[in-house]
């Protein structure tokens, strides 16, 4: 995972919502874009910067394109900022 490509794509509350709309199970592309007032291209710019950050998985049926939150990568970054606090235990 590239830290540098998974905080690019947090920094945008697009991409936020996205994620956060996808933490209740997999979305269709359009199902994602009917919850915003932008055209289908800049959804799919959103969702190509959140996958190429691994953050969601695609997956392909029939006709439609299907994404799913990775939670692996979402915990890793979680585990990393975690780390920056320090043991919990330890007085400084």
């Amino acid at each position: 995972m590239a830290f540098a490509d998974t905080f690019k794509a947090l920094s945008d509350p697009v991409r936020r919502d996205i994620l956060t709309m996808l933490k209740n199970g997999r979305m269709s592309a359009g199902e994602i874009g009917s919850h915003f007032d932008m055209t289908g291209a800049t959804v799919s710019y959103h969702l190509n910067i959140l996958k190429k950050a691994d953050l969601v998985f695609e997956e392909k049926e029939k006709n439609f394109v299907y994404y799913s939150l990775n939670t692996s990568i979402v915990e890793e970054v979680m585990m990393w900022l975690s780390g920056l606090r320090g043991d919990n235990d330890e007085k400084n």
